[in-house]
């Protein structure tokens, strides 16, 4: 007598590295950073955290691979990471460029702050800072002038920047600002002329507090501009 085959069981879908990451990206998006275990991660997955370690070796090791998923992100929305042969377009493309990241951060928040804590600088982001100089060096700069360039672009070149201040984030900046302006107007009157002035039109644009997006092209302009001129009198 012939033997039914149950068809009725969903196939198991095998563990992999990518999918660890992907769903550790997924999680971070969802919930922030700070809920990143593993095992709320193996909980993701429907699999025990001891799981996990046949694929990562730990959180730092997924920390460093969801960093590397965000960078083949990046490369996938530039169309890859080429040089563009128009080197005369430098200031175009290398503008566009960083946008580029700056989208993919603001749909990533919490990368910045990973970021930061890296000590090293893994293949696919050196790629990425190989074409970024190449689009320097195209356009005419020297290596001496394009490695000034790179320090003070800073994380920018990433598509975010490093706030002076930056309050808790269990805090409400907006409710600190109001404190300062009713305590500290005789002591801190510039700053809190400052304050009174600026208004933030859209606040969730924002990566770090004080950062939306025309602050960020503000800076960025500035320092395209005045590598610029200085290429140009060199």
């Amino acid at each position: 007598m012939a033997t039914e085959i149950d068809t009725t069981t969903t196939p198991r879908i095998p563990l992999t590295k990518e999918r660890v990451l992907a769903a550790a990206v997924a999680l971070a998006d969802r919930d922030g950073i700070q809920a990143l275990s593993m095992r709320k991660l193996g909980h993701e997955l429907g699999v025990e955290a001891m799981s996990l370690y046949n694929h990562v070796a730990n959180k730092e090791a997924i920390l460093d691979g969801v960093v590397d998923a965000i960078m083949e992100e990046l490369e996938e929305a530039l169309g890859g990471f080429d040089v563009p042969s128009n080197g005369s377009e430098w200031k175009a493309n290398l503008r566009g460029r960083i946008l580029t990241a700056r989208e993919v951060m603001l749909r990533h928040k919490w990368v910045p702050g990973v970021i930061e804590t890296r000590t090293t600088i893994s293949p696919i982001m050196m790629r990425y800072f190989d074409t970024s100089i190449g689009i320097l060096r195209e356009g005419g700069f020297s290596y001496d002038l394009l490695h000034h360039a790179m320090h003070a672009f800073g994380s920018r070149a990433l598509g975010f920047s490093q706030e002076l201040f930056e309050p808790d984030g269990d805090e409400d900046p907006e409710q600190d600002a109001t404190v300062m302006l009713e305590r500290m107007a005789d002591q801190l009157p510039y700053v809190v002329g400052m304050m009174a002035e600026i208004v933030h039109d859209d606040p969730d644009s924002t990566i770090g507090w004080c950062d939306d997006q025309t602050e960020f092209e503000f800076g960025l302009d500035l320092i395209l501009d005045g590598l610029e001129r200085l290429r140009d009198t060199a």
